[in-house]
């Protein structure tokens, strides 16, 4: 039976492209399904049986690992250089959508306390 190893929603191209490599350079047996045209179905890397599941999945939880452990080192890098996006930052970039941004958490906060309130 099928079993599903790796959900590639919301996945990066380039992490679904290194996980594939894992598995062919390690002859692990998969198929792959997509989102399909509405994005309704399960994307996902699938194993055609269990036997394989264990080793699998030990080679991916490594990867994420020096992922995670690579991403670390890549944003702290920039935090040290000062490339980091801080939050004026992002200010800077787009004051008009930011002031929106804020008004739209302000107004949902609002309603949220007043029926709260109301209600009570």
């Amino acid at each position: 039976m099928s079993i599903l190893l790796f959900d590639l929603r919301f996945v990066p191209d380039d992490e679904a492209q290194d996980i594939r490599d894992l598995l062919n350079e390690n002859e692990i047996d998969f198929y792959e399904t997509s989102a399909g045209i509405m994005g309704l179905s399960m994307p996902g890397i699938w194993l055609k049986n269990e036997t394989p599941l264990v080793k699998a999945r030990a080679l991916i939880d490594d990867y994420q690992i020096q992922r995670q452990e690579r991403a670390r080192k890549e944003y702290q890098e920039r935090v040290d250089s000062g490339q980091a996006r801080s939050i004026i930052d992002i200010f800077k970039e787009a004051p008009s959508r930011f002031i929106g941004y804020l008004l739209t958490i302000a107004i949902v906060i609002y309603i949220s306390v007043v029926l709260f309130f109301y209600l009570v």
